[in-house]
């Protein structure tokens, strides 16, 4: 019995170090650098208590969205330039200390990039404003390559101030590996595969059509791979798809933006996968919550309205809080997130940036 006893002891106190050394997670934030901003940050986060600490930071010109390696050790972040210089840029992480180091940048031929996606082997750009994609294979040490591929479109939509010209806003990669893109100006989602002995895009087609005047922004999966979510910029609406072999089936549509301000953004789903959330701005700025159903339905819950322009949000890997970037207010707000029921609450534990446009944790689950 004692030496039972003994090593119930032992394992009691062993046990708070791995629930603690658990709780943190690396956070990294990219920004705007028009007013100050160094660019890219990191910080460890408590996921217990919802606490930030600023470890460490990059001068990097406008890195408004960036990607993580699968390892950590690499950061993929545009440069979100309307110009020649915009670029891909390719960073060294420490996933231990949060510390970076530049590795290098190619050009991405395509002004605007605003969104990265990487698959390990190949990083591919939407470029807005170049209405295109750029992609580039990923080298042995983690540098990108040059891009080999400008994949553009020429289609523009009905709205005649915001689809006036090509845009191209996401682009991600499905659980099996084509990569779909949201055709802003088009009103459609694109799919395509590449071809790694060729280097090339092959195009598969359109994974589906939307409504005209749509604006097709942000794509997302929940986890299982069976169903996709598209966040609609112009019309403010979230579709439910169902998913297979590169095409996508509509399922629901439902309104996020009760405003009608034409400011759909981002859009996540709970690490569990039973809520989604999606954000809205330039009027009545917040964060649209909705119940998942197990045949890809949602139901809306809630809404939670935060600060000026939420731009981007992530939900830490357990799930215990959403962090929204406020990029006109230059802060992040965190909230707690009710699992049960998905609502959210500000904690009031800002973290005070400037210009905040995207916000990625490692880990990710």
């Amino acid at each position: 019995m004692k030496t039972k006893s003994i090593l119930l002891g032992m394992a009691l106190a062993i046990m708070p170090a791995f629930s603690m050394a658990d709780n943190n997670v690396k956070m990294v934030v990219g920004t705007y650098t028009d007013a100050g901003s160094e660019g890219l940050y990191s910080f460890d986060f408590d996921q217990e208590n919802g606490t930030a600490t600023e470890l460490s930071s990059l001068k990097i010109d406008d890195p408004s969205y960036f990607t993580f390696s699968k390892n950590g050790r690499y950061i993929y972040a545009v440069s979100e330039k309307n110009n020649s210089l915009a670029v891909l840029n390719s960073i060294g992480f420490d996933p231990t200390k949060g510390t970076f180091s530049f590795m290098n940048s190619q050009l991405t031929h395509g002004a605007d990039p605003c969104y990265v996606a990487t698959n390990g082997k190949i990083a591919v750009t939407a470029n807005y404003s170049g209405g295109s994609l750029s992609v580039f294979p990923i080298l042995s040490n983690g540098t990108l390559d040059k891009s080999l591929v400008l994949m553009s479109s020429k289609k523009m939509g009905p709205n005649r101030t915001r689809q006036n010209q090509p845009h191209f806003h996401c682009t991600i990669f499905t659980p099996d590996n084509y990569i779909l893109t949201t055709d802003f100006s088009g009103d459609r989602i694109l799919s395509f595969t590449y071809n790694a002995k060729e280097k090339k895009l092959e195009d598969r087609g359109i994974a589906a059509h939307v409504r005209p005047g749509s604006g097709p922004r942000h794509l997302v999966f929940e986890p299982n791979g069976r169903y996709a979510y598209l966040m609609n910029e112009l019309s403010g609406k979230v579709i439910a798809y169902q998913y297979k072999d590169g095409k996508l089936k509509e399922i629901q549509t439902v309104v996020a933006d009760d405003a009608h301000a034409q400011g759909g953004a981002d859009i996540r789903i709970s690490p569990d996968g039973n809520f989604l959330y999606a954000s809205t701005r330039l009027k009545g700025d917040g964060i649209t919550i909705f119940k998942l159903g197990g045949d890809g339905s949602l139901r809306r819950v809630g809404v939670q309205k935060t600060g000026r322009h939420p731009r981007n949000f992530a939900i830490t890997p357990n799930g215990k809080y959403l962090l929204v970037a406020c990029r006109d207010d230059n802060t992040i707000q965190v909230y707690s997130r009710d699992k049960s029921t998905g609502m959210l609450t500000n904690t009031h534990q800002d973290i005070d940036l400037s210009h905040p446009a995207c916000i990625r944790f490692y880990p990710e689950k």
